[in-house]
């Protein structure tokens, strides 16, 4: 028993949890600490003194009233108060022991405290024993009960009686039992499995209804405080008239073995009793002894007809996990006398409870969240983990797993308790915080499983000093500024937060040119801008060297430098200030001999400017005066003459020199020089000065070489593009060039008939094509001026065929026809002239060149995935393959422009059909130009295919034909074709001798 009270209490010790607080997380070492263990009555006054921890454990404490000892929070935290000084435990409000721990025989308050000092810290498990005072007397449930025996009952029956209650515990509780005094009746006080006391009644004589029909008994319970407390109740027993026999039940008392997770309806017993007798007087019924309690009455259902006793409502084995309880049986005859049955049902624990996961953080800004410095050291106590499994055994025993980063572990403090502690240093900077994952499982069968999201948030430590964007800053200022100017700004950054990250500026101590720095500019501490105090002067200082701090707010503070290089920028502000001749009121005399030669150096110009650079750079310029006389070195200053002295002795001449500087804007100085002509000749060792042209130097600016050279680049890089686009051009014209020659050289094969070595061609016979000529026509054969034909009739007399050829071979542009004819064989075939752009030209008809694909690229005529002859187009309809013809000029070859090429389509030859039927076609591109002036109508006429596409027709067709398309003979127009050489086939065995090319 005393272990179960163990286990209960235990539970609620486990519910304890928390976290530290940032300063005990600072300590560098952890060390498990004990368990102090202190008792007090409960009832005891606020403020009594339970215990001191400082001299428990000889723990030794800081000076100056600081905090040695803190308490973690939890739910009963105001029974118990912890001074942090030293560690006093005094009561903080009164503890009612039967409230927080009812029948258990300990009551404990256990709590964790920790003791930190500078070199480590511990932690304490402290457990406060509540002891129990008899505060509480025995209760019967009713004051007053009744219960009727029949007279016929056998001396020793035992009647259950009502089972009184104390709230105390131990010696405190319910001791024994008393009833009044009596002639028939005693008690025998008895213990239950749960440790309970009750009494029964037992019959010691036999009972005579008519002798005496009732009795009155009193109960009392008693406890054994000190002083001891009691309660009574009134039994009132009625004698009962005779009935000769009692159901009996198999078994006096049943014990059953109930789990915990049994459904409503379980059935536990099926209980039998028996009576003999016949009738009402041998039905049996079942139900409840009159002393159950409502509790079982609750829980548990016994059928008043069968007796089985099921389960009427769920059971918890962690609220109690015994039951112990009467079953009585009756028959339903007149004056009946119960039999009674005793039962009792022990719960089995299953698991059925999950493990409960606690983490309350002792002082956080957030619930739910633990705050941890991140200087705190490795090993550092973060938080208390507490578990708690309401199931027994090993479904009540859990292991935890902390996942999320392997900065933290767990370390197991006590049984059911594990902390969380670090394993490495930390840094806010880095990872601000952690989202860490508790795991608590318990070791049943299934195991049941808890999962607790929590989040360790570092607090900030001042560990990171400002840092500037840059060490130096490299910072320029015009001379002349205005005081209060702006300068610059100097940035630094500390990765810190709140006053730690405050960063604040300021000059170091430094004295430049005597006076203090401050003297010269001034730090806005919040932004880090820095302003000009005075206007600087170049001539007077070149560069300040200063060095700025920045500060951030922490305590102790970390600081920063950086350096400003301020450079002051020199400006043209200081005129040239002439140094020889010395000037008095802006004018200097100087002496000229008057036998002075052309290029004597009279005197010269010396000058400085305080400025530097390009402010300072002088010439020197004569202005007014005698400037043809005089002239002046623009780089040197000297003056010299440019003549022989024409004046006299004592004469004056004046001239004004004017010094100018380089600076923008010039700033200049003028002198007045007047010379005074002495006589006699100039001393032999002065200088004579050489001068040519205008007698000054000359200087070359930067700016007009830097001009002068991109411009010659310009024109070098204009003639090289140029020179490429003029020789692409002349290749191309020799390009053009070779392939009309080879054009020529195919004409000259072709008139020379016999020199046709094509062995692709076959031979053919004479009338293997139908030709239907247009000589026959009296209006084409008048329009012939000049030349001669050949004309031969084929063997059936059918058909005749000439060929005209006229003296003039040139080709010309108003061509309204052309023809494409072939050669077989030994035979001649002639050039084709064709269309190109705007112009008729005249091409070979064997041109192995000219192909019928588009794309320009040496691809094969046939199979091309845009020619009309192509594999795929025969393979869609060889019909219209036939019909499909390229001819594309060489131009379009050699350019690649396919989409320039036309391609003719004709029908093939049918001879029943009109030849007028048959119009012309352009696939692929535009239509054959066409004079807009001439509306001709084209025909076409069927004629042997050209030797150029011949190898792309016989791979697909057996037989091949060409064709031409030729305009209807005009009279009116007739002396148009005198130019136009038109040449047709003709078969060798029907040609005229005279004719023969």
């Amino acid at each position: 028993m005393g272990g179960t009270q163990n286990s209960v209490f235990s539970w609620h010790r486990r519910m304890f949890f928390f976290t530290f607080t940032c300063a005990l997380a600072s300590l560098p070492a952890f060390t498990n600490g004990r368990t102090m263990k202190y008792q007090t009555f409960e009832e005891d006054a606020p403020g009594t003194v339970i215990g001191n921890l400082a001299k428990d454990m000889s723990v030794s404490l800081a000076l100056g009233g600081k905090a040695n000892f803190r308490m973690m929070k939890q739910f009963n935290s105001s029974f118990i108060r912890l001074r942090e000084y030293d560690g006093q435990l005094t009561i903080g409000e009164r503890i009612d022991r039967e409230k927080i721990c009812k029948h258990s025989l300990q009551c404990l308050i256990a709590f964790d405290v920790v003791s930190f000092s500078k070199e480590q810290f511990k932690l304490i498990h402290v457990e406060v024993e509540v002891k129990d005072i008899n505060d509480n007397s025995p209760e019967f449930s009713r004051r007053e009960s009744t219960l009727e025996i029949s007279e016929n009952t056998a001396v020793g029956t035992r009647i259950p009686l009502d089972v009184a209650v104390d709230e105390d515990v131990g010696t405190n509780y319910i001791q024994n039992y008393q009833i009044s005094v009596n002639s028939h009746f005693t008690i025998d006080v008895l213990s239950r499995a749960d440790g309970v006391k009750y009494a029964e009644l037992v019959l010691m004589k036999e009972l005579d209804r008519e002798t005496q029909a009732s009795y009155a008994l009193e109960l009392t319970a008693a406890d054994g405080g000190n002083p001891s407390r009691s309660g009574t109740t009134r039994i009132n027993v009625k004698v009962k008239d005779y009935n000769d026999n009692s159901p009996v039940f198999d078994r006096n008392n049943f014990s059953v073995d109930l789990p915990e997770d049994s459904p409503v309806g379980t059935l536990l017993l099926d209980l039998n009793a028996v009576d003999p007798d016949e009738g009402l007087n041998g039905e049996v019924v079942y139900g409840f002894g009159n002393q159950v309690a409502s509790e079982i009455r609750q829980l548990f259902k016994v059928d008043r007809k069968s007796g089985r006793l099921t389960l009427e409502s769920p059971i918890d084995y962690e609220s109690k996990k015994t039951y112990e309880f009467d079953v009585q049986a009756s028959d339903l005859g007149p004056n009946p006398s119960p039999t009674i049955c005793k039962i009792i049902i022990q719960v089995q624990d299953v698991n059925d409870n999950a493990p409960e996961i606690s983490i309350t953080p002792m002082t956080s800004i957030t619930a739910g969240i633990a705050y941890i410095t991140e200087a705190a050291a490795k090993d550092s106590f973060v938080a208390l983990i507490s578990t708690a499994d309401r199931d027994s055994g090993v479904n009540g025993q859990v292991h935890c797993t902390l996942y999320g980063h392997d900065h933290f572990k767990l370390q197991q403090a006590y049984e059911d308790s594990y902390m969380i502690v670090t394993t490495s240093p930390l840094d806010r900077e880095k990872i601000p915080e952690y989202n860490l994952t508790v795991v608590a499982e318990d070791l049943g069968s299934p195991p049941f499983r808890t999962i607790t999201q929590y989040t360790i948030r570092l607090s900030d430590e001042n560990d990171n000093a400002p840092i500037f964007s840059k060490p130096v800053y490299e910072v320029a200022v015009v001379e002349n500024n205005a005081p209060g100017a702006y300068i610059t700004t100097v940035v630094a950054r500390d990765l810190d937060l709140a006053h730690n990250g405050k960063v604040t500026y300021k000059l170091a101590d430094s004295y430049i040119m005597g006076s203090p720095v401050s003297t010269f500019v001034s730090l806005d501490p919040a932004t880090g801008s820095l302003y000009a105090l005075r206007s600087f002067n170049y001539e007077v200082i070149k560069q300040l060297d200063l060095r700025v701090q920045a500060s951030d707010g922490g305590s102790p503070q970390l600081h920063s430098t950086a350096t400003i290089n301020l450079k002051i920028v020199d400006q043209n502000d200081n005129p040239p200030s002439i140094t020889q001749p010395v000037l008095n009121n802006g004018s200097a005399e100087v002496l000229l001999p008057k036998d002075a030669p052309s290029g004597y150096v009279i005197t010269q110009i010396s000058a400085r400017d305080a400025d530097e650079g390009a402010n300072s750079e002088l010439s020197y310029k004569i202005t007014s005066g005698e400037v043809s006389l005089f002239s002046i070195n623009k780089a040197s200053g000297e003056i010299y003459l440019n003549r022989e002295l024409n004046y006299d002795v004592d004469e004056s001449l004046r001239v004004t020199v004017t010094v100018s500087d380089n600076g923008r804007p010039a700033l200049t100085s003028t002198a007045t020089i007047h010379f005074t002509i002495i006589a006699g000749a100039p001393p032999s060792d002065r200088t004579i000065f050489r001068h040519s042209g205008d007698g000054e130097s000359t200087e070359w600016d930067l700016s007009i070489v830097i001009i002068v050279v991109l411009a010659g680049s310009c024109t070098l890089l204009l003639l090289a593009i140029i020179l490429i686009a003029t020789t692409c051009n002349k290749r191309k014209t020799v390009k053009r060039g070779h392939d009309f020659d080879l054009d020529k050289d195919g004409m000259t094969t072709l008139e020379g008939g016999k020199n046709n070595s094509d062995q692709l061609i076959p031979i053919h016979s004479d009338n293997v094509f139908d030709v239907h000529p247009y000589s026959n026509k009296p209006s084409f054969a008048g329009s012939l001026q000049a030349g001669s034909d050949t004309c031969s009739n084929s063997e059936d007399g059918t058909e005749t065929t000439c060929t005209y050829e006229p003296d003039n071979k040139s080709h010309s542009g108003k061509l309204e026809g052309y023809s494409t004819l072939p050669g077989y064989g030994k035979e001649t075939l002639r050039p084709i002239t064709i269309w190109k752009g705007n112009s008729f030209t005249t091409i070979s008809a064997r041109d192995p060149q000219f192909s019928g694909k588009d794309s320009g690229k040496g691809d094969s005529d046939f199979n091309d995935s845009d020619s009309d002859i192509s594999g795929d187009g025969l393979k869609k309809d060889q019909g219209n393959a036939q019909n499909g013809l390229w001819a594309c000029t060489s131009e379009c070859k050699i350019l690649g422009h396919s989409d320039r090429c036309w391609s003719p389509s004709a029908t093939r030859a049918n001879s029943n059909s009109a030849h007028g039927q048959h119009l012309s076609s352009f696939a692929k591109t535009a239509s054959l130009p066409r004079d807009t002036m001439r509306r001709d109508n084209y025909y076409q006429a069927q004629i042997p295919k050209t030797t150029g596409l011949q190898s792309v027709y016989e791979k697909v067709l057996h037989r091949e034909y060409d064709y031409m398309l030729v305009t209807p003979p005009r009279p009116a127009r007739a002396q148009e074709i005198n130019d136009i050489t038109i040449p047709v086939y003709a078969p060798t065995t029907t040609r005229c001798p005279t004719n023969e090319v």
